[in-house]
């Protein structure tokens, strides 16, 4: 049996209103190929645009649930489909880099936050900014599911324990950019890629990465791109860098399927 998968490389703007609008639009346009699962990239709503001034980001944070939530949630009923993004969240005074997986009933079987640091800075205050402590397996109709949130992916021991839950998909959202803020496709195929395949062998899992697209003015902006690796590093199926829309894959169903709608 196939299965088909849809990475979804939104366009960020600083309009989250117009970035949730979008999200929409491509799981829509995702569903029309046929994906069962569509994956959208780290803080899809917003972008990784926190500046580590409390002041500033937990307005970036979204409640869970909440007002986006129960938006996502709804295209995800709607739909019929399983969605996944990241976005930064707000629980009370506090913010973490989460992700969510939505199944065909509009609920979360699948809430994570970023174990690893890097998506603020070393100064930022740790009463306000969290973290996870944990890598959770959901298990779906489509085979168990997993997260990482970008960095993640080079934790030897978050890997580790990927490896050992055995999870049939592991689901990396990411905000990645240049320090130059150029789209260099060379460069990623490169010097880059060949890390993320060293990384995802290491996990052992087949592994969807899909990263936003953002201009440089955005705190950086982010390059776009989304990759499909088997379980042993090998890039099945890309988009390029630059490009806004859906990659659609079409994969083999796991066998140990799981309940779930």
């Amino acid at each position: 049996m196939v299965l088909k998968v849809a990475l979804a490389v939104n366009e960020v703007t600083r309009d989250p209103d117009l970035n949730l609008t979008g999200i929409v639009s491509l799981a829509r346009e995702a569903r029309r190929q046929g994906a069962a699962l569509v994956l959208f990239p780290e803080a899809a709503p917003t972008g990784l645009i926190n500046v580590d001034d409390p002041a500033c980001d937990l307005a970036l944070g979204q409640e869970i649930p909440g007002p986006v939530t129960t938006v996502l949630g709804h295209t995800a009923r709607e739909l019929g489909i399983y969605l996944a993004l990241g976005m930064l969240e707000r629980s009370g005074d506090r913010l973490f880099d989460a992700a969510l997986l939505f199944d065909p009933r509009g609920d979360i079987v699948l809430h994570y936050r970023r174990i690893t640091p890097g998506w603020h800075g070393p100064r930022a205050s740790p009463h306000v900014y969290g973290h996870g402590d944990q890598v959770g397996v959901a298990l779906t109709a489509l085979g168990s599911v997993a997260f990482l949130l970008c960095g993640d992916l080079f934790d030897d021991s978050l890997v580790a324990s990927v490896r050992s839950l055995r999870p049939d998909w592991l689901l990396v959202p990411m905000a990645r950019c240049f320090d130059d803020g150029s789209v260099n496709q060379a460069r990623w195929d490169a010097e880059e890629l060949p890390q993320y395949a060293e990384r995802v062998a290491l996990a052992g899992t087949t592994t969807l990465v899909v990263n936003y697209l953002a201009p440089p003015e955005l705190e950086g902006g982010a390059f776009g791109g989304a990759w499909v690796f088997s379980r042993d590093g090998h890039v099945i199926a890309s988009w390029p860098l630059g490009r806004a829309g859906c990659l659609i894959a079409a994969l083999e169903e796991p066998p140990s399927r799981g309940p779930g709608p």
